[in-house]
């Protein structure tokens, strides 16, 4: 199958094939016959396997196809798509500026962490499709800025990640103030009993697209997992980074204090080095991504907030440096290599802490992750060591 067996309007099929793309990616040819038909549908799709073209293509598609009134000159928002970083909203924003290139579409992309002012401006002149994160949405809605009764399309986007970011009553809050009647896509990478229940609770009669099992891993990532003692992390991290074969690497740290840490590690070794997380300000983040995307930077340092936002073209390295203690993390942060058919290789760091969190990952993705056996820093310390607990604290401690 190619896009131009799916019935797409010529405008977004020229813009297709400008960003080179022939064939669509299995998401992608189940649900946009399916999205163009007018269904509801609850998607089920590890990430980078192409799930915000399938859902921006039909949208652009089915906007266009709507009778508007020619002499209205105020846009309203019709279409909303709201995701829980503001990473993966631009990254979402930059698909539909490029699939909807070639049409009069107009959208625009909120988020926290920087002023509204500029983006209040954007919408009272009028927009068409609005992508946003829960937390400035809402507080927009109860400004009274934004005004979602004539949405027709709605997108909740990697929702799994809403929940474990804690933005369930937030997203209900939205989800309650948007029109009876509206078009409603649910994509989520896992499937738990929580998802399917937010899922009921507003899409109706879904057709369901699963493309691969909720946790899996896809197959074109090579996954291997060096056992390293804590201390001796950094040195195999700088060993590996000996290798010119590694262009780029994307190391996740478990905290926004780990990877500062291991960036200026990095930094003093002579890698060229940035971390972005949640303590950066926006324009960092940004500045961040733009030199690891141009290879200015070699190594990208993230914390869990980047594992969905970013989408960089040929990346071949995720390094865990640190497992995370939710299994489900695992499978987005190594899903920023491998995408699209790509090939990519994903190297976890495991002390002897981290073995819990290691045999988890491998009971959700259902498979053991091979063992590097030629380790230079080989595991020694097999046990656990427990903190001694910590001693009470006096009235002067505090005090302080």
């Amino acid at each position: 199958m190619t896009f131009d067996d799916l019935n797409l309007i010529d405008p977004i099929l020229r813009a297709i094939k400008t960003e080179g793309y022939t064939k669509p990616t299995p998401i992608q040819a189940k649900a946009i016959p399916l999205l163009l038909q007018g269904r509801d549908v609850l998607g089920c799709a590890q990430t980078g396997t192409g799930k915000t073209a399938a859902f921006a293509i039909p949208i652009l598609q089915l906007m266009m196809q709507e009778k508007r009134p020619i002499a209205s000159e105020i846009r309203t928002i019709r279409a909303l798509i709201l995701t829980p970083t503001r990473e993966l909203a631009s990254q979402i924003g930059e698909s539909f500026a490029s699939y909807g290139g070639n049409t009069d579409l107009k959208y625009k992309v909120i988020y926290g962490g920087v002023k509204q002012q500029k983006q209040v401006e954007a919408i009272k002149k009028g927009i068409d499709i609005l992508v946003a994160t829960p937390g400035r949405l809402l507080d927009l809605m109860n400004q009274k800025l934004v005004r979602l009764n004539e949405i027709g399309f709605f997108v909740l986007d990697e929702a799994d990640r809403m929940l474990d970011m804690g933005f369930v009553h937030d997203v209900k809050k939205i989800i309650a103030s948007l029109p009876a009647k509206k078009q409603s896509l649910f994509f989520s990478a896992t499937m738990s009993p929580t998802i399917v229940q937010l899922a009921n609770s507003f899409l109706k009669n879904p057709a369901k697209v699963e493309v691969t099992p909720g946790a899996s891993t896809a197959e074109t990532i090579r996954q291997v997992v060096y056992f390293v003692d804590k201390e001796n992390k950094k040195k195999l991290l700088k060993e590996l980074l000996k290798d010119e074969k590694i262009d780029r690497a994307l190391v996740f740290a478990r905290t926004k204090h780990g990877a500062n840490k291991i960036t200026k590690d990095l930094v003093a070794y002579g890698v060229k080095a940035q971390a972005i997380h949640g303590n950066k300000s926006q324009v960092a983040r940004e500045d961040a991504l733009k030199n690891f995307k141009s290879k200015q930077t070699r190594v990208l340092v993230a914390t869990d907030i980047a594992a969905r936002g970013i989408d960089i073209d040929e990346l071949s390295h995720v390094i865990n440096f640190e497992l995370p203690n939710i299994p489900e993390s695992y499978v987005h942060r190594i899903g920023r290599t491998g995408r699209a058919g790509a090939n990519g290789i994903a190297i976890a760091f495991c002390d002897a802490s981290e073995k819990v969190f290691l045999s988890d990952i491998q009971k959700l993705i259902g498979k053991k992750i091979p063992v590097e056996e030629n380790v230079l820093y080989p595991l020694v310390n097999h046990e656990v060591v427990k903190p001694p607990p910590k001693p009470a604290r006096t009235q002067r401690h505090q005090r302080h």
